[in-house]
């Protein structure tokens, strides 16, 4: 099965009011395992960067001056997610700002059946813990030690680890590896040699065998089983 794990920068909290994707990041996975393949791009939000936005990911107007507008790569965005499920951290947010880049550049939205959010799925599991991107890694021992500030490839990388996590985590492994232990088994069975049938060798003593016996016990005194 093939999903995205995904993330987005953004410059604030409120698509609808103006506020734009500066940078988005995707992570493919197939069967819960990384594939290597990513997408990954950075926006020319075309409107400055509001600065607590600027100290939460570092992106500031001189760098995103030269990038291109979203739709320059809306295509090649769409081509790598296909319509395959997508994941992502509080995905209201991500998909909000997601497809109202889409609209703007006249393209259909994703549909939000296609949403998987972890934040949900670490509610149900975890209730009353904290559930944010680095508790969670923390929880899940996810190493998260060179981010300094967030960044939208980085986090979905992070954030696969976690899904991972959330939905079986090393029980996949388990299984994994318990499937393939079966398969080398059964090839085993299907490459091992045929073997002429042999009679089974005499094992009983000869009479010259029992008599060697016989006088090797009487010499022994005391033995154990006449008390």
């Amino acid at each position: 099965m093939r999903e995205i794990v995904f993330d987005t920068e953004t410059t604030g909290i409120d698509p609808q009011g103006g506020d734009r994707m500066v940078e988005i990041g995707c992570i493919e996975l197939v069967n819960r395992v990384p594939t290597g393949r990513t997408f990954h791009a950075y926006f020319n939000p075309g409107r400055p960067m509001p600065i607590e936005a600027e100290r939460i990911h570092g992106l500031n107007d001189a760098f995103l001056a030269s990038k291109p507008a979203f739709d320059m790569h809306a295509l090649e965005l769409l081509e790598f997610l296909a319509d395959t499920p997508l994941v992502a951290h509080n995905a209201q947010f991500d998909f909000g700002f997601l497809n109202r880049e889409l609209s703007l550049c006249g393209h259909p939205a994703v549909g939000l059946d296609r949403m998987i959010d972890t934040l949900a799925l670490a509610r149900r599991r975890h209730p009353g813990a904290k559930h944010s991107l680095d508790a969670l890694c923390t929880r899940y021992g996810v190493d998260r030690s060179h981010r300094v500030l967030h960044g939208a490839l980085l986090d979905a990388e992070l954030l696969a680890q976690v899904y991972v996590e959330l939905t079986g985590g090393r029980q996949i492994g388990l299984e994994l590896a318990a499937e393939s232990s079966v398969s080398v088994v059964r090839l085993a069975a299907v490459r091992a040699p045929q073997r002429p049938l042999r009679p089974a060798r005499p094992h009983a003593p000869s009479a010259a065998e029992l008599l060697r016996h016989k006088a090797f016990v009487e010499t022994l005194e005391s033995p154990l089983w006449l008390h």
